[in-house]
């Protein structure tokens, strides 16, 4: 009984601790596969969605044929070539081709457009027009295989070499499922080659040798009247390209859009599997297994929305304010699990202003762009986004002149003019106190002269007036005494001490202090 009760304790504690612990969502669970490699990508980001082996060496026999045709749509649209080129099959288009390869049956000396050509080699699969396209954009196969290889480098491939152009096995002719979704991807960009791979027939118009061809697509996903591949029609399907050999298995890249989620899938190394109504092959069924897990268990979802405040960012010179909040322009969504927590993204944060550990300066209008955003999870972005102002602030014009003098009065070439400007005053202020100095001395001196030719003056009159009488007695120099005075026969400097006014010392103390200073001589 005791046990019953304590059995019943620990089954009721266990229950109400599950209620009340967090749920956390449980992983997804991976899609039932046979193939070798397989990689889903979301065509928006690139990032991975799904993948089995993705860096294992595969052969990817005729999906290889996804390169050949982007460089020429490439060549197409930077006006190296035209889809009107007529071009007429080389001698050595044949060359190393097997008997029981695809083909389109295009001969040596055959003239077709290269839009046709370019229409045999995706829905046809037609070895040999591979290599006519080759001929035409890199001049011969060989520089056409390089242009292949270097163009794989500058997407990022690093598991990746061709050694042709239409994936007949060789050994050193490879590739991994990751580098062939970079390839896919940067093709499925172009909408020259989608058009292109994702037509169902096509009529190939007559030539100077052949009369009008209908091809058909290879892709059993997008034509369920495939002679290789029929019954594996997936609605949601577009292009891309089938491959198959014995070493390579059997190959399939495509992309699916539903509910405006779009993919593309990469399946290397499927198999063929013996059933009694007919042979499934696992390129094609992989392929709609992992579209229909992603479809039902993925969808787009805000990782951070316009409404966010994501940060304060400091103003200087703002009237009513001394910061700014910022979100984002737009929303970033990403392709994720329905039920994963956004939580769990990391957001790095740029502030332009910033960058040089600046403040940011009023005035500041609503919406005005002052920084970006970037999500990401484990190294992978997720997106960005602009950050923009969330409302205005307006300048405060007395900070405003007061940053405006200060920064003024800090530049080094305002500086050295002032320096100028003040060297200058001080030099006329020392001048100036110079010359009163100079000129009171001078002008002391002057009275000076001028009270001594007076006194002398006066003592010269008392000495005559006393010799009045005698000078009665002495007639002839009374006469002489009185024509001296009568005609002006002073000596020059007591007649000048008795003539100068004040002004005139001034002048005359004023010429010779200048005449002093400048060192000219006097004369």
């Amino acid at each position: 009984m005791k046990k019953s009760k304590i059995l019943s304790y620990i089954l009721v504690f266990a229950l109400i601790s599950a209620m009340l612990m967090p749920s956390s969502a449980a992983a997804l669970t991976d899609p039932v596969t046979n193939a070798k490699a397989i990689v889903l990508v979301d065509t928006s980001t690139g990032n991975i969605l799904f993948s089995k082996a993705p860096d294992e060496k595969v052969y990817p026999a005729s999906t290889t044929k996804i390169m050949t045709a982007l460089l020429a749509i490439e060549a197409i649209e930077n006006g190296k070539a035209a889809l009107t080129d007529s071009v007429t099959a080389g001698s050595d288009i044949l060359k190393g081709l097997s008997e029981d390869g695809s083909t389109a049956g295009i001969v040596p000396g055959e003239t077709m457009t290269l839009e046709s050509l370019l229409y045999c080699t995706l829905i046809s699969s037609a070895n040999e027009a591979c290599n006519i396209i080759a001929e035409h954009i890199g001049g011969d196969v060989q520089t056409f295989v390089g242009m292949m290889n270097s163009r794989a480098k500058e997407l990022g491939c690093t598991g990746t070499n061709f050694t042709n152009t239409h994936g007949l096995p060789d050994y050193n002719h490879y590739t991994t499922a990751t580098d062939l979704a970079k390839i896919s991807l940067e093709a499925y960009t172009h909408p020259l080659f989608m058009e292109i791979c994702n037509t169902v027939t096509k009529s190939i118009p007559a030539t100077n040798i052949s009369g009008e061809r209908i091809t058909s697509n290879t892709n059993g996903l997008i034509n369920n009247d495939s002679e290789l591949y029929p019954g594996y029609y997936y609605e949601y399907a577009k292009g891309m390209k089938t491959g198959h050999t014995k070493d390579a298995g059997y190959c399939l890249v495509s992309s699916a859009t539903k509910d405006n989620v779009s993919m593309l899938c990469v399946v290397m190394g499927g198999i063929a599997i013996e059933k009694v109504e007919k042979v499934e092959y696992t390129n094609f069924t992989d392929s709609i297994a992992v579209y229909n897990w992603a479809f039902e268990n993925f969808s787009y979802r805000d990782i951070i929305e316009t409404t966010d405040m994501v940060k304060d960012v400091s103003v200087k010179m703002g009237q009513d304010a001394d910061y700014v909040t910022v979100r984002p322009a737009t929303a970033v969504k990403a392709l994720m699990p329905n039920d994963e927590d956004i939580s769990s993204f990391e957001q790095q944060i740029t502030i332009y202003s910033e960058k040089n550990g600046e403040l940011l300066s009023a005035p500041i209008e609503a919406g005005a762009v002052l920084g970006e955003i970037s999500i990401s999870r484990d190294g992978v972005i997720f997106g960005t986004s602009k950050l923009v102002a969330c409302s205005s602030v307006e300048v405060s014009y007395s900070q405003l002149i007061r940053a405006k003098v200060g920064t003024t009065l800090t530049n080094p070439a305002v500086i050295i003019f002032l320096l100028l400007v003040f060297g200058l005053l001080g030099t006329y202020i020392f001048l100036v106190m110079r010359y009163r100095r100079s000129k009171k001395k001078y002008m002391k001196e002057m009275e000076m002269r001028r009270k001594a030719r007076e006194k002398t003056l006066a003592d010269r009159q008392t000495g005559r007036s006393a010799a009045a009488p005698r000078a009665r007695q002495t007639s002839a120099q009374s006469d002489s005494d009185d024509a001296y005075r009568g005609e002006g026969l002073m000596p020059a400097s007591e007649r000048q001490g008795r003539n100068e006014s004040l002004a005139e010392l001034e002048s005359k103390a004023e010429r010779e202090y200048f005449d002093e200073f400048f060192g000219r001589d006097k004369k």
